[in-house]
């Protein structure tokens, strides 16, 4: 366990769980946690005893993604989010064993994103999926410029980021974009059905699976950081981010003059 982060790690036979605890607020990431989380991941790479990783969050959100609240967080976030981010999701994609991400609650901004990166995303009914950026002045990140595309299209991705609209569990499961739904009293006994049956799977097998399918599938991810790492830096200087995060802070709509 790691109670300085509020990100809580525990071995389960073979199953890794690393729940995100910050219900108070959503489970937003604080800088802190989200490199615990991406140390997590890494490591488990080395760990004979992990066969399968699980993401998952308490109370009503999953995550609600990077923790902008307070009234200096414009000035406080900075480019290192950002590596944050792409380190979990380059974590997740490359890690060789299966990552199930059990969507509890709301998936926004790069909680969003590090929920899409997984191998298996099982989605609870009351669960949501937002790429709340533009909300903010900002565009979507942590990879899900490619990862949204591949799994439900260009169009609906460009639903996704620039109406920043939220996507119920339902819509998300038509769409493709999760692999399974079950009832908010279903999601918990589901979720463990398809760990266990993970753990007692073929592990050489899986490894396999997961890298030939993120490479005919996934083979602009890298370029895809790049370029949102890239974008996010420039908007983190404009007044529309500022103006975005004061709006956030305030709860109310922003103004923005496109500068």
């Amino acid at each position: 366990m790691t109670p300085d982060t509020d990100l809580h790690a525990r071995l389960d036979d073979g199953a890794l769980w690393l729940t995100l605890d910050r219900p108070e607020v959503f489970n937003a990431l604080s800088p802190a946690m989200a490199v615990d989380l991406a140390r997590h991941l890494e490591e488990a790479v080395s760990r004979e005893e992990v066969r399968v990783v699980v993401l998952t969050g308490t109370g009503p959100a999953f995550s609600t993604g990077a923790d902008i609240s307070g009234e200096d967080a414009h000035e406080q976030f900075d480019v290192r989010a950002m590596d944050a981010a792409n380190r979990i999701i380059r974590a997740i994609i490359g890690l060789d064993k299966p990552v199930v991400a059990a969507v509890n609650g709301i998936a926004a901004g790069v909680g969003c994103s590090a929920a899409l990166a997984a191998d298996i995303v099982v989605a609870a009914e009351s669960a949501s999926f937002l790429l709340a950026f533009a909300r903010i002045g900002f565009m979507p990140d942590g990879g899900a410029s490619a990862t949204v595309a591949a799994s439900i299209g260009r169009a609906r991705a460009m639903r996704m980021g620039l109406l920043a609209e939220p996507m119920s569990a339902q819509e998300a499961y038509d769409a493709g974009l999760v692999t399974h739904l079950a009832s908010d009293d279903d999601f918990p006994a589901l979720v463990e059905k398809l760990v266990r049956r993970l753990v007692a799977g073929p592990p050489l097998a899986f490894a396999a699976t997961k890298r030939a399918i993120n490479a005919a599938t996934l083979p602009q991810l890298e370029p895809a950081l790049e370029r949102e790492r890239t974008g996010q830096s420039l908007l983190m200087r404009t007044a529309d981010v500022a103006e975005g995060m004061r709006a956030f802070a305030e709860r109310r709509r922003p103004v923005f003059r496109g500068e």
